[in-house]
């Protein structure tokens, strides 16, 4: 999961503190302190994860793009230099740019704000943005919530009273709502002083990047992991089951299958799993980073030459296509399975499936699957030339009917059909749909189609179209779509399509 910190480098940020000593800080000083303290657990704990900083003041500027090279973005924190007012409006829509231009907007995302609560004076600050958020108009909407799955926090280098003395803290509050609640506002407790901020950023590491690390179990096998990233709690229904469920640290494989009867299923999201070797001292050394580049050498040749059952799994998957079904909880299953980034190099994933006991249909029950040795026949053949996936259901559901035919030389039946339907619910947005979705057929039609199916096509579209506006005689109900009338010959077009 990508991060962007996102640091103020307004004036109101080099105001001193008082700490004890000679040295004279800035709340500056104790920003840069407590995000090189991030830096420094995600180099050592999270390197997979992709950072980029952005400073701002009245303007934002991209310092960093997205890097896994920590030391970069620690040299851009020491050279940080000091600009004007704060308008944090600006920052976020900047932010909102950069993530989609490298991530788009399906890739979840943690945006870390770094400020002292001066959110910015008139005109540009979030308390102007925020009162004239519902009088915007759709070309200048306030970047809250962003496009893509996201969650904010807010690191104030300030104690919660400074803040609840003006309108910061609810105005702050308020942007954690117009993001969708996800995220949460820290603030120094006591005075403003390294401890201090030292504590805010490490319940900020505790809450998001924390490494997530479990036991792989097959059997008598087993086997230290980390999974990366950190798996999400999951909501079945807020109403019936508000409690999140998580994902267990001891992760029992139940069984392998074909990744042919898996095929493609739907999931909640996607991880690595890396083998973490553990010494006799119970010691972990192979993750993390050091400073001493012989002893990190001398720690990766210890880990790669302990036998590690993550490692076997992995390259077992990959020789024979096959996934393993891992438990996840108590009715909460996922897949094991080897991916290729590229040719020469692969990497051990786990997917999670959606909870109950049956997450893909076409498998029936996960718990009622079993050794297809115990069968009276092998069920996938002597040649294993056949399968016993997927699972006839009990109930044959419509989309299982026979394949239907849009158009006829007599007429377009079925598509008046669903033109009525459609009009007899008032369901508009299913007309105007189906118009898109045969607009769209028309632009990816085979040079081998009849010339006349291009004709149809659109004509079909536009009638639909002209239906879904109910301004016209041709949204009336007893209104019938009949084919176009060509030059082609013999009507060979209707039939063909």
């Amino acid at each position: 999961m990508p991060t962007v910190v996102l640091l103020d480098s307004s004036l109101s940020m080099t105001r001193p503190v008082s700490v004890e000593g000679s040295e004279e800080f800035q709340r500056k000083n104790l920003a840069v302190h407590g995000l090189t303290m991030l830096f420094e657990h995600m180099a050592t704990n999270y390197r997979l994860e992709f950072t980029s900083l952005v400073a701002f003041s009245s303007l934002w500027e991209l310092m960093v793009p997205f890097t896994r090279d920590y030391n970069t973005l620690q040299e851009a924190l020491n050279n940080l230099e000091d600009y004007d007012k704060t308008c944090l409006e600006a920052a976020l829509q900047g932010v909102s740019n950069i993530v989609q231009q490298e991530w788009g907007t399906s890739c979840p995302c943690q945006v870390v704000l770094v400020t002292d609560g001066s959110l910015g004076i008139g005109r540009g600050s979030l308390r102007h943005s925020l009162q004239t958020v519902k009088q915007r108009v759709e070309d200048k909407k306030f970047p809250l919530p962003f496009p893509f799955p996201s969650k904010l926090y807010v690191m104030c280098i300030a104690n919660a009273e400074e803040l609840q003395a003006t309108d910061s803290m609810d105005n702050l509050e308020q942007l954690i709502n117009l993001n969708g609640g996800e995220g949460q506002i820290y603030t120094m407790e006591g005075p403003l002083c390294l401890k201090s901020v030292q504590s805010m950023f490490g319940k900020l590491i505790d809450q998001a990047y924390s490494p997530f690390h479990a036991v792989l179990r097959c059997g008598n096998l087993t086997s230290d992991v980390q999974v990366f990233p950190r798996p999400e709690p999951v909501t079945i229904d807020e109403e019936v089951d508000p409690i999140p469920k998580t994902v267990q640290t001891d992760l029992e494989i139940v069984g392998f299958i074909e990744i042919g009867d898996i095929s493609s299923p739907p999931v909640l999201s996607r991880h690595l799993v890396l083998p973490i070797a553990v010494n006799k001292e119970g010691d972990e050394i192979g993750t993390g980073a050091t400073d001493d580049t012989e002893e990190e050498t001398s720690t990766n040749q210890m880990a790669g030459k302990s036998p590690n059952f993550c490692v076997l799994l992995h390259g077992s998957l990959k020789v024979e296509g096959m996934v393993a079904l891992v438990q996840l909880g108590q009715d909460w299953f996922g897949m094991l399975y080897s991916q290729a980034d590229s040719k020469k190099k692969s990497n051990l994933m786990m997917s999670l499936f959606d909870l109950g006991s049956e997450p893909l249909p076409w498998l029936g029950r996960i718990s009622q699957l079993g050794p297809a040795s115990d069968a009276a026949e092998n069920p996938y053949g002597e040649d294993d030339s056949k399968s016993p996936f997927p699972i006839q259901p009990k109930n044959k559901r419509s989309y299982a009917q026979n394949v239907t035919v849009w158009i006829k030389a007599s007429g377009l039946q079925e598509l008046n059909r669903l033109r009525k339907a459609a009009l007899a619910f008032g369901f508009w947005e299913l007309l105007k749909s189906v118009a898109e979705l045969l607009e769209r057929e028309c632009t990816l039609l085979p040079d081998s189609a009849h010339p006349d199916a291009a004709f149809q096509l659109s004509h079909a579209a536009k009638q639909l179209k002209l239906a879904s506006s109910g301004d016209s005689k041709y949204a009336a109900y007893e209104h019938n779509i009949t084919p176009m009338l060509t030059d082609f010959s013999g009507g060979g077009g209707a039939e063909r399509l």
